[in-house]
């Protein structure tokens, strides 16, 4: 499903190479719920740059249902991003004058095909959220739990083969933290493949595979 192949990321800063990914190999099968984590400066956020097909290894490569996305170029990334991997960020990026629902829609609004059944499904996904009573307010009208679940419907929308959770109860209290959390046990319940990148231990302790990633490289696997 996901696997990534000895992928290495360097940067140049103030004259000196830096290696924010070194040689990391793992895979992710199908339906898992995997979490990555790791201090800040680890390299979690490259790693996920990568695995959302944000960035492009320097050398090996990244397998995405046995495509090599490290090799597509900018366009086809962008289309196979909007169609099969979806985000959910601890900010959650929502667009203040959109209402809810037209938040949720809003990968269709990049789709180059058609998107018949996609309204519904936006709003089959909010009551399932329990926000069908929220569809034409706006972002500011709601709580920090209600704009996280808005943006998990829409990571939802196309179906994704990989959700990618970056620090998604960041800005949370615990009770609303702890509601996105069984919120991605239930989708995971569905056999949706989920990664979730955090620098909290006990929130990556919810996952069923825990990976750490220090200086670049991976530092352990609860699944080796």
């Amino acid at each position: 499903m996901v696997c990534m192949e000895a992928v290495t990321r360097h940067y140049r800063v103030g004259g000196q190479t830096i290696a924010a990914l070194d040689g990391v190999s793992f895979t992710v099968p199908r339906g898992q719920f995997m979490a990555i984590v790791g201090p800040s400066g680890s390299g979690k956020s490259t790693l996920l740059n990568m695995l959302g097909c944000l960035d492009r290894p320097d050398s090996g490569r990244y397998l995405l249902e046995d495509m090599d996305v490290s090799a597509f170029d900018d366009e086809r990334a962008s289309e196979f991003r909007n169609r099969r991997i979806g985000f959910v960020f601890q900010s959650f990026h929502l667009l203040p004058r959109l209402s809810v629902l037209e938040n949720a829609l809003l990968p269709a609004r990049f789709l180059r095909g058609p998107g018949e059944g996609l309204e519904e499904r936006a709003r089959g996904l909010l009551g399932r959220m329990g926000l069908d009573r929220h569809l034409t307010h706006r972002p500011g009208q709601l709580s920090g739990g209600q704009m996280q679940r808005v943006a998990i419907a829409r990571a939802l929308l196309m179906k994704p083969a990989l959700l990618l959770a970056d620090e998604p109860t960041g800005n949370l209290d615990s009770k609303s933290a702890a509601d996105v959390l069984g919120l991605l046990d239930e989708v995971h319940a569905q056999g949706q493949t989920v990664v979730l990148v955090t620098h909290d231990a006990d929130i990556a302790a919810h996952a069923q595979r825990q990976v750490g990633i220090r200086d670049g490289r991976i530092e352990f696997d609860s699944a080796a």
